[in-house]
C-alpha cells in the first residue's frame, strides 16, 4: 500500500528536504508540497491524504490552527524550528513532533510510528468487523412470536413456496416468506446457490460443479446460479 503525503512548510529548503527523504520510502507518494496552509487547504479538498508533514510557524495561518480547523484530519507529523509547541502538537494527536533540522534518521522514526498506527489500525478494524458479523442476526415470526436468529448461525434457507425453512443444524425455523425478501436481510456471507436454496459461504464443506456440501448435506447447484458461485469459491 502507497500512503498519500502533503509537505506544508514556508521555507522552499526545509520542504525540499523532506520531499529527499520521502524519495527514499517506496510506500509514500507524495501528492503536494505546498508553501502555504491556504495552499494546503486547496489540496485537501481535492485529494484524500494519509499523511501531513506540517510545518507550525507559518504567516497567515499557523499549522496548528490550520490542522484544529480541518473536518476529516489526516495523520500528522508536525515539523517545526521551536520546541514551544510540542504539548500543543500532541494533544492533537499527532504521529510526532520533529525539531528542525530534520535528519533522515530522526524522520525514519516518525514514520515507523505512523507505519506502527496505520497496522494497528487495520488490526482492530478486522477484529470489529469479525465481532460485527459474529453477533449479527434477525427477527423471524415463528407462532406469534418474533424469534432471534443470529446469522453466523445459519446453514442454508430453503424455499417452500410461500415460506422459507432456515436450518440452524439442531433445529430449524419456518416462516412465512418469499426466499428472495428474506435474501435482502442477509449479508454477504450469504449466496443463493439455486431458486430455492440459499447458503452460508462459511458452512461449506466440499463442493463440485454440481452441489455444494453443509456438513453431511448435499444442495444442488442451479445452472443459473454456478457461475457467479464458482467465482467466489476457491
Amino acid at each position: 500500500m502507497r500512503y498519500k503525503c502533503v509537505i506544508v512548510d514556508d521555507e522552499k529548503l526545509a520542504r525540499g528536504l523532506i520531499q529527499t527523504h520521502l524519495s527514499q520510502l517506496d510506500d509514500f507518494e507524495l501528492v503536494a508540497s505546498c508553501g502555504s496552509a491556504i495552499e494546503a487547504s486547496k489540496i485537501l479538498q481535492e485529494e484524500t491524504v494519509d499523511l501531513l508533514f506540517l510545518d507550525i510557524e507559518m504567516p497567515v495561518l499557523k499549522g496548528t490552527d490550520f490542522f484544529k480547523n480541518l473536518v476529516y484530519k489526516p495523520k500528522v507529523i508536525f515539523t517545526t524550528a521551536y520546541r514551544d509547541y510540542a504539548v500543543e502538537g500532541f494533544e492533537l494527536n499527532a504521529v510526532d513532533y520533529i525539531v528542525k533540522p530534520i535528519t533522515f534518521q530522526r524522520f525514519f522514526n516518525a514514520i515507523e510510528k505512523f507505519r506502527t498506527l496505520q497496522r494497528n489500525s487495520k488490526t482492530v478494524s478486522v477484529t470489529e468487523a469479525i465481532t460485527t458479523q459474529k453477533d449479527a442476526f434477525i427477527y423471524i415470526r415463528k407462532e406469534r412470536k418474533q424469534v432471534k436468529v443470529y446469522l453466523d448461525a445459519i446453514l442454508y434457507v430453503e424455499s417452500l413456496k410461500d415460506y422459507i425453512k432456515i436450518h440452524l443444524g439442531a433445529e430449524n425455523h419456518v416462516t412465512k416468506s418469499s426466499i428472495s425478501a428474506f435474501e435482502e436481510k442477509l449479508d454477504n456471507r450469504f449466496i443463493r446457490i439455486h431458486r430455492s436454496y440459499i447458503i452460508n459461504k462459511d458452512k461449506i464443506t466440499a463442493y463440485t460443479k454440481n452441489d455444494v456440501e453443509i456438513g453431511t448435506i448435499e444442495i444442488p447447484i442451479g445452472d443459473n446460479y454456478r457461475n457467479n458461485l464458482m467465482k467466489l469459491l476457491p
